[in-house]
């Protein structure tokens, strides 16, 4: 396996991952009630971290080992751009909004994380999409 290969592996499996949380997971949590909210939130906090994690980790090794192999091609290059923009997304304004929402829901801190993970999203998608072209070209 090349670290093209392992890249496209990753993102495919991040982008159904990142997928299932934007078309499923968070629609339902934002659904919850008022009364159950602390409750649902931290028992979907401690679900997703066990997948969250081994999700992101081989993202990140596939990006390093792409970034550390050269040659560097612009499809591969453009593939780990959109997993740092998941990835920095995730860190900088999933994790800590979803800190501030284990303390109470507001429908601010709601709303950025919804929009934070379109933006994790479409980095999803284009780490997928960019690492298939290569695949494929």
């Amino acid at each position: 396996m090349t670290a093209g290969e392992a890249l496209l592996v990753a993102g495919m499996l991040h982008l159904g991952f990142q997928a299932t949380v934007t078309g499923v997971v968070y629609p339902a949590l934002a659904e919850v009630g008022d009364d159950d909210w602390a409750r649902a939130h931290d028992a979907h906090s401690r679900r997703i971290t066990r997948l969250v994690a081994p999700v992101y980790l081989l993202l990140a090794a596939a990006c390093l080992w792409v970034l550390i192999a050269g040659p560097y091609d612009a499809l591969l290059l453009a593939s780990v751009a959109g997993a740092a923009v998941a990835g920095v997304t995730t860190m900088a304004v999933a994790a800590p909004t979803h800190g501030r929402l284990g303390r109470g829901r507001t429908s601010s801190s709601l709303r950025r994380l919804l929009v934070a993970d379109v933006v994790r999203l479409v980095g999803a998608l284009v780490c997928a999409g960019c690492a298939l072209a290569w695949f494929l070209g």
